[in-house]
């Protein structure tokens, strides 16, 4: 166990991590969640979202086990390193919106920086324009990085604050299993308070048990490792280093020949799980996803992880990316199999002005 520590903590950490990514989510997907999505944590959070009634689209309402179980995998890896520190302060209202907009991006593409790697596995060619808009987002964010940009330093909270985000994984897991029902109107429809889709991405998914366990599992060893899907080109861009970068690519190759074995493994751009073709909005959905996950510090999953650590937040990102999602599905932003949603590229634009006036205006004064 200490060597397995040990390695996890090294620069072959990421690439375990990753590699163990690439092969579970397939594995998912064989189990039934929705094609080419073993785990998207935008999807998901999504998901998540439509099943409190946050939104009312009826295929995508079910609570994922596998964001519950990467978010308390990494609570328990932190709190067996030592490293569970509560903390917050460092703007969380602009990392409330950053995480709206992030979400907005990722929905406009159809998944979030781990989804557009793993439906490229999958044979997803419409994942390539979005991996490039990914790319290009992250670099404007690491030109605003290399130029001052900050949201501050975060400060030592009180402990609860660290914890009410693995209280709420908890409280979700509750829900899941007893998926309490106050009862249906006159029509027969469900009153909530939860939402379970009946057809749709929704109404697929893995057994959660096994949901559980692979969240909890990849929660423990990302958080180990500071896997990170956006993190990985920032450090080649500013620190020359790859190490992160290699986990990515081992997260491809491994879900690429999982996808193999398993019979999942469709080449084109049609017809593809939960994809639409239009190059150019793929792309620039992502543009504004990873611009965004850019300027909060790490991709969604990083954040999810970070809020088990106890970074406040980070989870205020987490919930803003549920906001996001809210927005999205209620005001026609989100976009289907068809293409991009009536109001999805305008709020991508809106997004990226949003994000490129923090880039110009958020400075640390500290150190000024």
């Amino acid at each position: 166990m200490t060597r397995l520590r040990n390695l996890l903590i090294s620069r072959w950490g990421p690439v375990i991590t990753g590699a163990i990514i690439g092969i579970l989510a397939p594995i998912l997907v064989y189990y039934g969640n929705p094609g080419n999505m073993g785990i998207c944590v935008a999807c998901f959070t999504r998901d998540i979202a439509g099943a409190l009634g946050l939104h009312r689209a009826a295929p995508v309402q079910y609570i994922r086990p596998e964001i519950i179980g990467l978010l308390l995998g990494a609570l328990f890896a932190a709190l067996a390193a030592r490293e569970f520190r509560p903390r917050g302060g460092s703007s969380p209202l602009i990392r409330f919106f950053l995480g709206l907009f992030a979400m907005i991006g990722a929905l406009v593409f159809l998944g979030c920086p781990w989804r557009a790697y793993l439906r490229l596995a999958g044979g997803d060619v419409n994942a390539i324009p979005g991996i490039v808009g990914l790319v290009i987002g992250i670099v404007i964010g690491v030109q605003f990085l290399a130029r001052g940009f900050s949201l501050g330093r975060s400060r030592p909270a009180p402990a609860a604050a660290g914890w009410i985000m693995p209280a709420l994984a908890v409280v979700l897991l509750v829900l899941l299993l007893t998926a309490p029902l106050f009862g249906r109107d006159a029509d027969g429809v469900p009153t909530g308070p939860i939402y379970f889709s009946s057809t749709g991405p929704g109404s697929m998914a893995a057994p959660v048990a096994l949901s559980l366990v692979v969240g909890l599992v990849i929660g423990a060893l990302a958080q180990r490792s500071r896997f990170c899907t956006v993190g990985a080109f920032r450090d080649v861009i500013l620190l020359r280093d790859a190490h992160l970068l290699r986990g990515i690519i081992a997260l491809v190759l491994a879900a690429f020949v999982t996808n193999l074995v398993l019979g999942q493994f469709h080449l084109g751009l049609a017809d593809q799980p939960v994809s639409h073709t239009n190059a150019l909005w793929n792309a620039g959905g992502m543009v504004l996803a990873g611009l965004a996950f850019t300027l909060a510090g790490g991709c969604p999953g990083r954040q999810l992880f970070m809020s088990g650590e106890g970074d406040a937040d980070a989870g205020v990102f987490v919930l803003g990316m549920a906001a996001g999602a809210a927005v999205s599905h209620i005001y026609s932003l989100a976009s289907a199999p068809a293409g991009p949603a009536p109001y999805g590229p305008a709020a991508v634009v809106l997004g990226l002005i949003f994000c490129v006036v923090i880039g110009f205006t958020a400075r640390d004064h500290q150190s000024a």
